[in-house]
């Protein structure tokens, strides 16, 4: 496996890690996710593992707390240090007033029992779900700050921010001096590349490392997907497609004609040539990757180890290429002061 630095921090992660939404599978959302209980998900780290991936990414929002309920049975008994834990917190985690969003109040207590749930003293990443516009970043940043100095959290990052959010915060640690950010946790993929217009720029520019989730486009890229084919009977499309991106089923088959040509050349499967896409682009420190079961982890595991050519990674930027919003059209006319990212 090999190991990234993440962002502009001394920490390196493997270049892909495990996403736990599949695991406890509580409610109907996550149980169109999977289900697996703390036994099958022992069984799914030992793979992990022994092929060099550590990092388990979790949230407290997966299955209410089960996620993380099943992955802290599931590490029980490892050595703590040869794992790197990573979790989330923001969204509505409760019916209570205060059970929401980046204040104080809502991040000590998240922060409290996840660590309970995970039966760890500390997290290793520890990143907010999302933006909170009526919370101050301040108030924020020095709660993070105050439980990194605790020693309940060890690197600080985000998901979903938009860029102004991201550099507002960046802006008020470094006046600070309270830690910075250095892992976005963002959607990115072959159907879903609006990441490169500021995000991308911007971890460049501010030593933020893509943490990346969805890597398939929300099970688009599974290669079960076809022209004039329905879903594959269990897709989680057929309950939770409303709560990824839409797309056009057109631009989608187009994506997944290049990728079919690809992994022929490259005797490797369509889900691997995506991930091993997603893997190639600039700021990439990991890539999550999710499994119900073994084999889809082990051929998940099958994107690393090797490299698309410069031709074929050119043939899949082309056929997913999608127009951009304003003002990234326009800044796209100037190259020779605003460089492309990749």
């Amino acid at each position: 496996m090999e190991y990234r630095r993440l962002g502009a921090s001394g920490f390196t992660v493997p270049a892909l890690s495990f996403g736990t939404g599949t695991f406890a599978g509580r409610g109907e959302f996550f149980g169109a996710w999977g289900s697996t209980d703390v036994a099958e998900a022992k069984r799914l780290i030992d793979i992990c593992l022994d092929a060099g991936l550590n990092m388990f990414d979790t949230a407290d929002i997966y299955s209410a707390g089960g996620a993380e309920e099943v992955l802290g049975g599931a590490i029980a008994g490892r050595p703590r240090d040869s794992l790197i834990i990573s979790t989330k917190a923001t969204f509505r985690a409760g019916d209570a007033p205060n059970q929401v969003g980046s204040s104080r109040y809502h991040l000590v207590s998240s922060v409290e029992k996840q660590l309970k749930r995970l039966g760890t003293d500390y997290i290793d990443l520890f990143q907010l779900h999302g933006f909170d516009a009526l919370t101050p970043v301040e108030e924020v940043l020095s709660t993070l700050d105050g439980l990194v100095r605790a020693g309940k959290i060890r690197y600080v990052g985000v998901s979903n921010f938009s860029g102004w959010h991201v550099m507002k915060s960046l802006a008020a640690a470094d006046k600070h001096g309270y830690p910075r950010y250095v892992a976005n946790q963002t959607y990115y993929s072959l159907v879903g590349r609006d990441y490169e217009w500021e995000l991308m720029p911007l971890g460049l520019d501010q030593g933020l490392g893509a943490v990346v989730w969805s890597p398939l486009g929300w099970g688009r890229l599974t290669g079960k997907i076809r022209r004039g084919t329905p879903l594959p009977e269990g897709s989680r499309l057929h309950k939770t497609a409303d709560a990824g991106p839409p797309l056009d089923d057109d631009y989608v088959y187009r994506v997944v004609d290049a990728l079919d040509a690809v992994a022929q050349e490259t005797g490797k499967s369509v889900p691997q040539v995506a991930l091993n896409w997603v893997l190639g682009r600039p700021t990439v420190s990991s890539v999550i990757v999710g499994a119900r079961n073994e084999e889809q982890l082990r051929q998940n595991l099958g994107a690393v180890g090797w490299t698309l050519t410069p031709d074929q990674v050119k043939r899949l930027d082309e056929a997913s290429a999608r127009p951009a919003a304003y003002p990234y059209w326009h800044q796209a006319g100037f190259a020779e002061r605003n460089p492309s990212p990749v």
